[in-house]
């Protein structure tokens, strides 16, 4: 008998327009936090939504959480925009105290609007935190502002659950939160409860991981409380959509979390630049499906024997069956 399906969700951005140094009028003209919660809806198989903050101009709290409602959707968590200009130098590591202060202060305004939502958690992806070229920075100085100031926050709002998305670089060329490993140490150092990670199947990719290996450390460790899938074809953060590049990989990091009894939202972080946004977010549902399905369908234990014998062939003839006969549903 079929499992149940896991409940999908999405980050609001996938249904944003967007720029980049080439295309700096954008793919599309602008798209309000309103207008991307009622793309979110036209899906019909999301149930929730990672909301940025601030939202743009004019929406509020309450806009944003009737508009949740309207198209039968929640959300999950609330992304804090702490990469902007503002933070060319750093967030939590930036040098100047001032604008330290202010950030913790903003992030403390973010916590209550995850609050107001509802939502699960406040994700913080403080993508300006790291450095550029060598000797740029004291690396001890990076890691006491980037370990302190997190657990300041966390000190802060003790009734909001926090996660750490890592990733290599970009827009930094190193990131400081730049893989699984680190971001477990930082949060040990930080000696919190409320703080853990957002996986991302793309960072861990492009950053050279394992995404399943990523996935079981982070889990070992009780700190796996959320992620993202998408694609790449790793050597950037390319947020294309799922399973178009890497499907066993894909598969063998759900297999990961399955054979775990690791129950969550599969969330999509996908960036549609020419792509029809509410379409791409169909396509990946249905692959989603289909790793649903396939991992319902294989054997787990012929699986186990193969791994134990370390036998490459017998376990990919165990995958490729399961996992490409399940794509028509």
């Amino acid at each position: 008998m079929p499992s149940r399906l896991p409940e999908f969700g999405a980050g609001l951005w996938h249904f944003a327009s967007y720029v980049d140094r080439y295309a700096t009028d954008g793919y599309a003209p602008p798209v309000t936090t309103l207008e991307q919660i009622d793309r979110a809806g036209q899906v019909g198989d999301l149930s929730w939504v990672d909301v940025p903050y601030p939202f743009t101009e004019g929406v509020t709290v309450d806009d944003v959480s009737a508009a949740l409602k309207r198209n039968g959707l929640r959300a999950i968590g609330v992304t804090p925009e702490i990469y902007m200009r503002k933070y060319a130098k750093g967030a939590f590591t930036n040098p100047d105290p001032q604008v330290r202060a202010d950030l913790l202060a903003f992030l403390d305004e973010a916590a209550e609007v995850v609050r107001a939502l509802d939502a699960k958690y406040l994700k913080v992806w403080p993508g300006q935190d790291g450095w550029d070229y060598p000797f740029q920075v004291s690396h001890q100085e990076q890691w006491e502002l980037a370990v302190s100031g997190m657990r300041e926050l966390a000190q802060a709002n003790p009734d909001v659950k926090m996660v750490i998305e890592y990733k290599p670089r970009e827009p930094r060329v190193k990131m400081f939160w730049d893989s699984a490993a680190k971001t477990v140490l930082g949060i040990k150092a930080m000696g919190v409860d409320n703080v853990g990670v957002l996986l991302d199947f793309g960072h861990a990719l492009f950053g050279g991981e394992s995404p399943a290996a990523s996935a079981q450390l982070l889990i070992d460790h009780g700190l796996l409380w959320a992620m993202d899938v998408n694609d790449n074809l790793r050597g950037w953060d390319d947020d294309m959509v799922v399973g178009t590049v890497h499907p066993v990989e894909v598969f063998e990091y759900f297999y990961t979390l399955k054979v775990n009894g690791w129950e969550g939202v599969w969330q999509l972080d996908q960036f549609p630049f020419r792509e029809d946004t509410v379409e791409a977010a169909r396509l990946s549902i249905r692959f989603l499906k289909a790793i649903h399905r396939a991992l319902d369908e294989i054997d787990i234990e012929a699986l186990r024997a193969a791994q134990a014998d370390q036998d490459a062939m017998r376990a990919q003839k165990l995958v490729q069956d399961a996992l490409f006969s399940s794509m028509r549903g």
